[in-house]
């Protein structure tokens, strides 16, 4: 394909796209198709000789699209949004273009100081305190994660090197080993499985304390823990707190954790992967007091903020922790501008990286934070009409306060009538759920996610679930 091809063929892509998100509706959210359907809808082998554009348009509606969950629909409904946008869009097709692989400063400077520059215009929207902006002329500063589980891990990984260089720094002669078989991390037990995979790749012990009956993990719980760690010989050096659990979205009380931290020397991680995007808005940002106790925090742009995934943005107080951490510095990747300006290679595991801080401009600056923060508004007044009709239906109940976009709620009933209700209204293909257990009662969990998602949605939303709510309860009045 050379360059009138491209043009011709990447307008028709525009429009394919276009049409595609403007009448998604009409296709069913979750597709129907079983393990293993593409493979013999395609060939065994690479082509020998090229194909032509029609034909490979074709299969993407023949053997792609039939498998697509449909995340931007306005019936989805499931897990967490994952954010979408044209401005989004057309800044990854020019990050493609570009095509730069931005490890160091030198190997494109515009991809590592917009980097920078857009941490800090975000940092500033939350309010961040100022020991996290690179702009404060201190060692903080922000970086674009692939995911917010990445986040986790690098933040663990950094507490790990900490803790190993104190206690060696104190004692030369205790080995490594010996300090990691000591050391213990805590988390809630609503916490994202994720934490506690970064446990199990780290090496270390991760606890999973209890949260109080509102999910949130409490100070004395931390603080109890910790004292009987340390008389067991253990070493408490890191601790994930999440503000917007998935589950039912709790909030830890960063509050009590954070001094409790601070004092007792563990490293404090804030995950606030799908809840950070709301913190933009004044009447959210006290849900996120507490956050000057920390010493990382990350959320997801790319959850609720408009910007595609990847883009999962991580702040920290002092780089140089996560420098120390990860600085492997071969003489090909070297430059004469190191240490004026970040390489960001030495922020996180992987050495390559795409120029992503683009799309975070494109929406920014397209956008306006006004109209993000009504993005978000908009949301959230969503959920609270699910949650009235939830509320007014006497065959229901409500689990949890609504706070952000999520509803968790079910039927009045066993576990198994639960069960059986979300797999109907899955089947059902209009609409998708899917469910959670918190402490042994099963619900469902209902989302805003789709950025095209209105009050008609909603709507037919709640009829679906009324819908099979009454053919369920009838069938089981019958085999009563």
């Amino acid at each position: 394909m050379e360059a009138d091809e491209f043009r011709r063929r990447g307008k028709e892509m525009i429009d394919y796209v276009a049409d595609y998100l403007e009448n998604i509706r009409e296709r069913r959210v979750l597709p129907k198709v079983q393990p293993g359907y593409l493979r013999s809808m395609i060939p065994d082998r690479a082509p020998e000789n090229a194909e032509n554009w029609e034909e490979l348009m074709k299969d993407v509606e023949r053997v792609i699209m039939p498998g697509v969950t449909h995340w931007h629909s306005p019936h989805f409904h499931a897990y967490f949004p994952t954010a979408n946008s044209y401005p989004a869009i057309c800044a990854d097709i020019l990050s493609d273009a570009i095509g730069c692989i931005g490890f160091t400063w030198i190997s494109s400077p515009a991809c590592t100081e917009l980097e920078v520059v857009m941490l800090d215009w975000l940092g500033q929207l939350l309010q961040l305190p100022s020991e996290f902006l690179a702009s404060s002329g201190g060692p903080g500063g922000g970086v674009i994660q692939g995911t917010a589980s990445e986040a986790t891990f690098i933040a663990l990984l950094a507490a790990k090197s900490q803790v190993i260089k104190r206690w060696k720094e104190e004692d030369p002669t205790c080995e490594v080993h010996t300090i990691v078989s000591r050391l213990v991390a805590y988390t809630s037990d609503q916490a994202h499985s994720s934490v506690e995979r970064a446990g199990l790749l780290g090496q270390v012990t991760m606890r999973m304390l209890p949260s109080d009956e509102d999910c949130s993990l409490r100070g004395v719980t931390l603080q109890e823990a910790i004292q009987e760690d340390k008389a067991n010989g253990k070493i408490p050096f890191f601790v994930v707190a999440t503000l917007g659990t998935t589950s039912s979205l709790g909030f830890d009380n960063i509050l009590e954790l954070g001094p409790i931290a601070n004092q007792e020397g563990l490293w404090l991680h804030i995950d606030a992967a799908y809840a950070g995007s709301a913190f933009i808005c004044p009447e959210f940002r006290p849900l996120l007091d507490g956050i000057e106790h920390a010493n990382s925090f990350n959320f997801n742009p790319h959850k609720w903020l408009l910007v595609n995934f990847d883009c999962s943005a991580m702040w920290v107080k002092d780089s140089r922790q996560l420098t120390e951490a990860f600085t492997v510095d071969p003489v090909y990747l070297r430059h004469e501008q190191q240490g004026l300006v970040p390489d960001y290679r030495h922020w996180h595991i992987p050495l390559g990286r795409r120029f992503r801080s683009l799309k975070l401009w494109f929406v920014l600056r397209l956008y306006g934070a006004n109209e993000l923060r009504e993005h978000i508004r908009n949301h959230v007044a969503l959920a609270h009409r699910f949650e009235d009709f939830v509320d007014g239906d006497d065959r229901f109940e409500i689990i949890g306060d609504v706070i952000l976009g999520l509803v968790c709620f079910r039927l009045k009933g066993s576990n198994e009538l639960n069960e059986r209700f979300v797999k109907e209204i899955n089947e059902g293909g209009k609409i998708h759920l899917v469910p959670t257990i918190v402490r042994e009662t099963f619900m469902l969990r209902f989302a805003i996610c789709s950025r095209m998602t209105t009050s008609n949605d909603v709507d037919l939303a709640w009829e679906e679930v009324r819908y099979h709510a009454t053919l369920l309860l009838a069938a089981q009045s019958k085999e009563e």
